[in-house]
């Protein structure tokens, strides 16, 4: 099973190994000590030098090829040449841990130990064979590392992607769901009273307009909001809504049919960071819209308490209420807004009937 990442040995580094294993190796080719002397001998470390560069060329397209081919011919230069170390071998296994799992490199692992140490213990050489021996755990474990690296900041990459989309969904979705809700409940008030009693229903309608307009300016809210997280510097990003905007979120929820009460016990919202009072306008308002779209309540009442360590919200209507498990992005999205901040969350039916949510948002350490 591959890690995802792909490394790719590039034409033109393919031409430089290649083209490097015959310049290091063509020292060889000169009169030196063969165990194999006269034509046959050249001839044959001839045709092994031209293999060398022949597997490195093919590493990108049959890198196990290629790497058997340097390997074998690495092991057959030592045999003709009593002195010479196993350098390419080192090389090619390094790159070949790159461009590979570290799974799929393990036979390669074992083919240059074969190939680095045998001429080495076939004449007992030993101390030169543990040396080659370390020099090949060691190649192999530089191109698994590198390898491994790159896999983890590629993962890192996908996972930040990923992190940001859900971000973005998940304020696309607080910024424009209780707009657009409020626009489907008056519109469809419109509707009843249209006959009967025009003047209501022309309210509805004005009233339809109002959160439309909202809608649009909570959608450019955003945008500009995104457009400054990505460092655009000739934007800057409006103030986002806190506590102190309950109130006015309650008033327009109130007028389109699902009457909102707001209890503060405690007003110390000056020492609420930023980010918190943002999640906790943000769970008020998902909770609302649930209940104004959803509950078929009657009434509903939010609490916020803030003290010197945590702000707690709450918000119970008196509608049909429910396992607060549902398919939707609401609670998921409320519950994601409270760990974010090292809070909790907790949604379920209320004691007396009715559904209540409930958020404790650190303000200290977690939250900082």
């Amino acid at each position: 099973m591959g890690d995802g990442y792909t490394a790719r040995f590039s034409r033109r580094w393919r031409i430089v190994a290649a083209v490097g294993a015959v310049v290091v190796s063509a020292p060889l080719l000169t009169p030196a000590p063969l165990v194999v002397a006269g034509a046959a001998g050249r001839a044959a470390a001839a045709l092994l030098v031209l293999a060398q560069a022949a597997g490195f060329w093919w590493l990108e397209v049959r890198p196990r090829l290629g790497t058997a081919v340097v390997l074998a011919a690495a092991a057959g230069l030592q045999v003709l040449y009593p002195g010479l170390g196993p350098g390419l071998a080192f090389v090619v296994l390094c790159t070949y841990a790159w461009l590979r799992p570290a799974a799929e490199t393990l036979w390669g692992l074992g083919l240059a130990a074969l190939a680095a140490c045998g001429p080495a213990v076939a004449r007992g050489r030993w101390a030169m064979a543990g040396l080659w021996l370390g020099g090949v755990v060691l190649a192999w474990s530089w191109g698994a590392l590198v390898r491994a690296r790159g896999a983890r900041r590629l993962a890192e990459r996908r996972q930040a992607v990923l992190e940001e989309r859900a971000r973005i969904a998940r304020e696309l979705h607080d910024v424009l769901s209780h707009t657009v809700s409020v626009m489907v409940v008056q519109a469809a008030a419109a509707d009843d009273v249209f006959d009967a009693d025009p003047a209501r229903a022309r309210e509805a309608l004005r009233r339809t307009e109002q959160a439309g307009r909202q809608a649009l300016a909570e959608l450019r809210w955003f945008l500009r909001t995104v457009r400054a997280d990505e460092g655009d510097a000739g934007t800057q990003a409006p103030p986002q809504p806190g506590l102190g905007d309950v109130e006015r979120l309650a008033e327009t929820v109130s007028a389109a049919g699902l009457p909102v009460t707001v209890r503060r016990e405690d007003d110390d919202d000056a020492d609420v960071p930023l980010a918190v009072q943002l999640s906790a306008y943000r769970i008020v308002q998902e909770a609302l819209t649930n209940a104004l779209r959803h509950a078929g309540a009657g009434k509903a009442e939010v609490v916020i308490r803030s003290g010197p360590s945590e702000v707690y919200v709450e918000v119970r209507d008196d509608g049909r209420g429910g396992s607060g498990t549902g398919s939707g992005q609401g609670i998921p999205g409320m519950r994601e807004r409270a760990a974010l901040l090292g809070g909790t969350l907790r949604t379920g039916p209320a004691p007396g009937g009715g559904f209540e949510v409930a958020a404790w948002l650190p303000t200290r350490e977690r939250a900082q």
